[in-house]
């Protein structure tokens, strides 16, 4: 009894494989093999920094030509020459940018406005009452920055600020975009000139209260610079990367030592360090 129903659903289902193969056939879309290449090219870190939503729709657009080769950010020089070879044409990759934090008021240096005892995310910080750190314009300390980061390249230190692993670091800006108080940048590659690595457009004495290590807008690094590097961009210091010869004179005379070469940016041992040296008392005191 059981036979021809048994029989009958397999000859349908058979009959409906064999429409199914056949539609497959006629309505199939052919793929550019070069896309597939791409695709196993590129980082696969999904990150966006392309301006694309993956590295699938990446790959679709350079070899649709809507995309140059060198639109992988994080993949950089390497990346580009391959996508270069598979497309059959010649490219000049140039090296990734570097992301770096400007600010180096860590919690040994800076003060709280209040105890914050919230969720441990900086935009979320940010819109209680302007965050809840001293300086309104320096590092929250949670780690959004180091969440985001689809290369684990950067980390939070506990003197509570980002440490970014320039070996690691692929310039894909990611981290730009989350910091809520605009305090990360890419840079070239390279270690060449002085940064002056605080965003605060406070008055000087305004930033002595809350931050030891904040420009104060004395001009005492616009005045040393022999080759007129730096400008005061309202009550900042910025240094032209671009013209810094690496002299260090800003660095000798910058007051709070603002001021640091890039190959020399204050680490999470020194900070520490720092913190732990007994405090010298002056006689007057």
């Amino acid at each position: 009894m059981l036979i021809y129903p048994i029989a009958a659903l397999g000859l349908i289902g058979l009959i409906f494989g064999l429409i199914l193969a056949t539609a497959a056939k006629i309505f199939a879309v052919e793929t550019d093999p070069k896309i597939e290449e791409i695709k196993n090219i590129v980082p696969g870190a999904n990150c966006g920094a392309c301006g694309y939503a993956g590295c699938a729709k990446f790959a679709e657009a350079v070899v649709h030509g809507d995309v140059e080769p060198g639109g992988c950010i994080p993949g950089g020089e390497d990346v580009t020459n391959e996508i270069g070879r598979v497309l059959g044409i010649e490219v000049s990759g140039e090296a990734s940018p570097i992301a770096t934090v400007f600010c180096i008021g860590d919690i040994y240096k800076t003060t709280d406005r209040f105890i914050y005892d919230g969720v441990k995310d900086c935009a979320i910080s940010e819109r209680m009452y302007g965050g809840h750190k001293g300086c309104a314009y320096g590092c929250l300390g949670f780690g959004n920055c180091a969440r985001v980061c689809p290369f684990d390249a950067i980390r939070m230190g506990t003197h509570g600020l980002p440490i970014i692993d320039v070996e690691k670091c692929t310039g894909c800006g990611l981290c730009v975009k989350e910091c809520p108080r605009d305090l990360i940048q890419l840079l070239p590659p390279g270690n060449n000139g002085h940064l002056a690595l605080c965003t605060s457009q406070d008055r000087g004495k305004a930033v002595s209260k809350v931050c030891e290590v904040g420009c104060i807008a004395c001009k005492a690094c616009v005045k040393a610079c022999p080759i007129n590097a730096i400008e005061m961009e309202g009550k900042l210091a910025v240094i032209n990367l671009e013209k810094c010869d690496d002299c260090g004179d800003c660095f000798e005379a910058c007051p709070p030592v603002t001021i640091h070469p890039r190959s020399a940016i204050p680490s999470e041992k020194e900070a520490e360090e720092a913190a732990a040296a007994p405090k010298e008392v002056s006689e007057s005191a």
